[in-house]
């Protein structure tokens, strides 16, 4: 399950998680990140366990999108043990997200 967070809950969820956590950086007006949704959903059941996924939404925490580097959306960031690991901007077909987080986690 994808949960959304806020700047206040970044360091504790993503950065200090002993699991890998994919972060989406997100809008709500953005299209590609509507389409990609769902697609994180069923990894996110997928690789229950494994990894988890959270959702940010850069309007809400411009602060932690900076921090990040991130100035275009959909962009997807793995954080291993707090660190940055993996890194991907713009939607892709499930299929690859698959096959490159496998191979990232």
């Amino acid at each position: 399950m994808v949960t959304q967070i806020d700047e206040s809950e970044f360091s504790s969820t993503v950065l200090q998680s002993s699991l890998p956590v994919l972060v989406d950086f997100t809008a709500a007006w953005c299209g590609p990140c509507q389409a990609l949704a769902p697609v994180l959903e069923e990894i996110s059941k997928e690789m229950a366990g494994r990894l988890s996924i959270v959702k940010v939404d850069v309007d809400d925490a411009p602060d932690a999108a900076a921090a990040h580097g991130v100035t275009a959306m959909p962009t997807l960031v793995l954080f291993k043990g707090g660190r940055e690991t993996w890194r991907r901007v713009g939607a892709a077909p499930k299929r690859v997200l698959s096959e490159e987080l496998a191979k990232a986690v």
